[in-house]
């Protein structure tokens, strides 16, 4: 019986060793990643300061790409994950307020951070949707930071981030994108301009720098179908859409703006 006894607390240490030296690689593995930096050289902008190019970047910030769902409606920033497990994460204050970045980046900074998911010291941003946005053209880009440069200031400071094990295990594996910093081309030119029309080629922008392309084929929606879906969240028989799709921002596009993603998204082949 003795024996047995010895036997099974030997497996349970060595079982506990082997999950230590596990666990020691996973977080020196994804430390490593984590710590990396990027030395970028940004792309010059002409940032504008009239009220057309700041109320275009304010479309842009609202309706497309959808700052306010991490940033928080007022742009101070807050946790949009709180889990021990996986992770304390917090979106930045925008703002020139006490505890923001707005009175801190230069354009240079905001076009890096935007575009490259990198911030001014060269580490990367934590999900941060610049896998989308890297395909902003120059122009919306300059939009884009000419209006969060007038942001009325917020104080808020922003709490410490931290990666739990389980974030750490899933970005390890490559199911988690933590580092959009790590799946940009970097020395990519970037978009040329697409003029704003009821197009399927702007419909094709707007799909890649909303963060939509890939996860909606053609489908079988019609026109009239799909402005209710991103206006009022409904399907063609009225049900709710999945809360997840984000209808109340969406439905501040304009309707040359749904008409074209429509366009485009009917030449996307089918999923199988």
């Amino acid at each position: 019986m003795m024996r047995i006894v010895r036997a099974l607390a030997w497996s349970a240490i060595v079982a506990i060793v082997l999950l230590a030296i596990a666990g020691g690689g996973l977080y020196c593995v994804s430390q490593r990643r984590l710590d990396r930096t990027w030395h970028i050289t940004a792309h010059a902008l002409s940032v504008p300061a009239d009220s057309l190019a700041v109320d275009r970047g304010r479309h842009l910030a609202t309706a497309i790409a959808r700052c306010a769902d991490c940033h928080r409606a007022d742009f101070g920033g807050g946790p949009y994950i709180d889990a021990p497990l996986r992770g304390r994460l917090h979106a930045a204050n925008l703002t020139r307020g006490k505890g923001g970045i707005g009175g801190q980046y230069s354009d240079l900074d905001w076009e890096r951070a935007i575009r490259h998911g990198v911030k001014p010291d060269g580490s990367a941003l934590l999900f941060m949707p610049s896998v989308a946005f890297q395909h902003l053209g120059d122009e919306d880009t300059a939009a884009l930071i000419a209006y969060l440069k007038t942001l009325p200031p917020v104080d808020r400071e922003p709490a410490a981030n931290s990666v739990g094990p389980i974030a750490r295990a899933l970005l390890v594996h490559g199911d988690l994108a933590l580092l959009p910093a790590e799946a940009i081309d970097h020395a990519a030119a970037h978009a040329s301009p697409v003029p704003m029309s009821a197009s399927a080629e702007y419909g094709r922008y707007l799909a890649r720098i909303g963060g939509c392309e890939g996860c909606h084929g053609p489908g079988h929606y019609s026109e009239e179908d799909f402005f209710r879906a991103l206006r009022e969240g409904k399907r063609p028989d009225g049900t709710p859409l999945d809360s997840l799709m984000p209808y109340r921002f969406t439905r501040q596009m304009t309707d040359d703006e749904i008409r074209a993603l429509f366009l485009y998204l009917k030449t996307v082949k089918r999923r199988r």
